[in-house]
């Protein structure tokens, strides 16, 4: 198994290099960082648009290298200006409270989900792929963006195949199966997730989020019926030869939905039991509870690879590749963006204070509609979990204030967070996996900067509709 080593030598970059915690602020004060420290982070941001454009096969290679070299241009620095001890302590507080929670629920989401196989084919029209992106949208809040994106994924390339033009097909399964169809619950979107674990309740989630992700489904659903259409309708958009003919379906590996469910109830335990025991480590209180739900997920996730039988897995094209490329490239991603977080966190007094201003009316209160598009736009490159946790601290840290005296503020961060994660690449786990997988399948992805204009073309004035109706 490719996946468990690269993630297991992973786990000493943490211990031993160390990572600044978001959450520690009592050993780094983000406002005495200078952005120069943001740097790195911007480095693989940079990396990841332009390598793949300007020197494909050098990034395809040695992302893992890359994205290695420019986290420890971050981690030797902050080493030796801030000791290896207090690195240390915020080191296994990143590791046991954001990445290894964050990877083990992909993974298994990942594994269950690659061990069911539609098989047969379907003709690529457009009425079959609008209907299969609404399946996912609708799906992806019971089993996660992960989930449903890993499971509809395959069977959506296969279906056009046989088509000219197909990536438009990815970028609007991106756009609703992996971001959008994930805002109906906590179980579909990591930052939601969060909100949950911090004490926003299930229903609360439920009620408040349902017009908005309806809202903007609906729309994207029209306006990708007719793009397709429009392409289809060409008289060349077909190939030769279908390299999978039109096959009746027939889906195998059905009980890995009970393990799907299995998931599900993990992670709502790790919610709603509180047994109060924990373990002290340097920097971190790890809670049973959390510790369960992880071992639970990997237990689930090894009776997949245990009961699904190869040629389930075969038939999935299954694989390590996009979890390991995920794994690599988001640790690398959480060690660079700590600083970012950290100094955004020191509010006034850090270096980006002028964020926390523009999210502040003169009276003090927060400007819901800045809160969208901040904690949006920052979601869009920082990763959407992280920056929702930056942005519900910063309008009140608590729950039931924010539900029951904040709770457009609420909103407009969960909206902001979830929906915005579509913009980029890198706003959201799944985007990263569904087009490494669609480019395993031959299907030209747009480049990072491609997929933007996308994603501002199409999913922008959606997103500014949204905020004037409901903010």
């Amino acid at each position: 198994m490719r996946f468990l080593p690269a993630c297991l030598r992973l786990i000493p970059l943490f211990l031993l290099l160390g990572l600044p915690g978001v959450a520690n602020a009592a050993e780094v004060d983000g406002a005495s960082l200078s952005l120069l420290w943001a740097l790195p982070f911007a480095g693989i941001l940079l990396s990841i648009a332009l390598l793949p454009i300007f020197a494909g096969d050098l990034w395809h290679h040695h992302f893992g290298k890359i994205t290695a070299a420019w986290t420890a241009l971050f981690l030797v620095p902050f080493v030796l200006d801030f000791g290896a001890h207090a690195t240390l302590a915020m080191g296994v507080h990143v590791l046991f409270g954001e990445y290894l929670p964050f990877i083990v629920l992909l993974l298994a989401l990942f594994t269950i989900s690659g061990g069911i196989l539609v098989e047969g084919n379907l003709h690529g029209s457009a009425g079959l792929n609008t209907g299969l992106l609404a399946l996912g949208t609708l799906l992806a809040s019971v089993m996660g963006t992960t989930g449903a994106a890993m499971l509809l994924i395959r069977p959506l390339l296969r279906a056009n195949d046989n088509r000219r033009h197909n990536a438009h097909v990815v970028v609007f399964f991106i756009f609703l199966v992996a971001n959008v169809g994930g805002g109906l619950t906590p179980l579909g979107d990591p930052p939601l997730f969060l909100g949950f674990l911090k004490g926003v309740d299930f229903f609360w989630t439920l009620k408040h989020m349902a017009v908005p992700v309806l809202a903007l489904a609906v729309p994207l659903l029209a306006i990708f019926y007719v793009i397709d259409r429009f392409f289809f309708s060409r008289e060349n958009e077909l190939t030769p030869v279908d390299p999978t003919p039109d096959a009746p379906l027939r889906l195998r590996g059905q009980f890995n939905f009970l393990l799907l469910a299995g998931v599900v109830g993990a992670v709502l335990l790790s919610g709603v039991w509180k047994p109060g025991i924990g373990f002290d480590l340097p920097g971190a209180r790890v809670e049973l509870q959390n510790l369960v739900r992880d071992g639970l997920l990997l237990a689930l996730a090894a009776v997949s690879l245990w009961l699904t039988p190869k040629a389930v897995r075969a038939g999935n094209e299954f694989n390590w590749g996009p979890i390991v490329e995920v794994a690599k490239l988001f640790a690398g991603i959480f060690i660079t963006l700590t600083p970012v977080i950290a100094i955004l966190r020191a509010g006034s007094e850090g270096h980006l204070a002028a964020v926390v201003a523009a999210v502040t009316g003169a009276d003090g209160q927060p400007l819901d509609t800045m809160y969208f598009w901040m904690s949006g736009v920052l979601s869009s490159f920082l990763d959407n979990a992280p920056t929702y946790l930056v942005f519900f601290n910063l309008a009140a840290g608590d729950a039931q204030v924010m539900m029951e005296k904040l709770p457009q503020t609420l909103l407009a961060i969960s909206m902001g967070s979830v929906f915005m994660g579509a913009m980029t690449y890198i706003g959201n786990a799944p985007n990263f996996m569904v087009k490494a997988i669609a480019e395993q399948r031959g299907v030209k992805m747009p480049s990072f900067f491609g997929y933007m204009l996308w994603s501002c073309a199409v999913l922008l004035p959606l997103l500014a509709v949204l905020q004037w109706v409901m903010l």
